[in-house]
């Protein structure tokens, strides 16, 4: 039996809940609100998803602080704070496409304790805690062996604003992608760290994403012996501006590219 807290059953189990609601959806979209453009949408299946999890941390944990994409933050005087994005891929979920999760994390004193990423759609859970190993259903999960970027499979993503990075991001794009087997651009990112840590991908790299995006997803590569900073090697920023995730052995090569001159805009 795997020994976990009650915060990360806890989070298992509402994660679990709040995926089971949004089956209810998928499939059966009726509307879809835009948010700051027309590719970053929002659902009722998020809004539901996220009071749900909510309202389950309130009532379990009252004092906890709890940082939410779609709904104001609750910041109490607690050392205990929940991250959550209740529906990340939502362009993917309005498309019937079964790649997005929900993301939980639980800090404390803003260090991330506890994960959890679970897709619903495949009845897939992935949880890790602090020195404690990454799962997935129970099952144990390591970073893969690939020891270079010729032998790699990368993830990654766009951002939705079109700003001056916009074709830039595609000359990195271009970059990495003739010195690998490939980039997958997936649409949901907690999930693509979650695929760093069981060695389906050798690395990831983004910018300009949320906090609800990857703090549980950088638990779980971190716990699957993986390894996850920023594009220069230092700390990752918890807020999401940068982030690299490999299995350790191409993360210096990748480090190699991202810190060129010609990348400096993206920091």
């Amino acid at each position: 039996m795997i020994n976990i807290s009650e915060y990360t059953k806890f989070a298992i189990d509402i994660a679990k809940k709040a995926g089971s609601l949004q089956m209810l959806y998928f499939g059966n979209i009726t509307e879809i609100k835009k948010k700051s453009n027309h590719i970053d949408i929002l659902t009722e299946a998020d809004t539901k998803s996220e009071e749900l999890i909510i309202n389950e941390i309130k009532l379990k944990y009252p004092n906890h602080s709890i940082i939410s994409e779609e709904s104001p933050d609750i910041h109490n005087d607690s050392e205990y704070k929940w991250i959550i994005d209740p529906l990340d891929g939502t362009t993917n979920f309005t498309h019937n496409l079964p790649i997005f999760a929900v993301s939980i994390a639980l800090l404390k004193n803003n260090n991330i304790i506890s994960g959890v990423v679970y897709n619903a759609a495949a009845d897939k859970c992935f949880h890790a805690e602090i020195n404690k190993g990454s799962y997935l259903n129970n099952e144990k999960i390591n970073v893969s062996s690939s020891s270079t970027l010729s032998d790699s499979l990368l993830a990654t993503g766009f951002p939705y604003l079109h700003d001056s990075r916009y074709d830039l991001s595609f000359t990195l794009f271009k970059v990495f992608y003739d010195q690998t087997r490939g980039i997958r651009r997936l649409g949901a990112a907690a999930l693509d760290l979650c695929f760093v840590a069981m060695g389906r991908f050798d690395g990831f790299y983004e910018f300009e994403l949320n906090s609800w995006d990857i703090v549980a997803g950088t638990l779980i590569v971190k716990e699957a012996g993986g390894i996850v900073t920023d594009w220069d090697g230092n700390e990752v920023p918890l807020n999401g501006k940068r982030i690299l995730a490999s299995n350790k052995k191409i993360h210096k090569e990748m480090t190699t590219i991202l810190t060129k001159d010609k990348y400096k805009i993206f920091y």
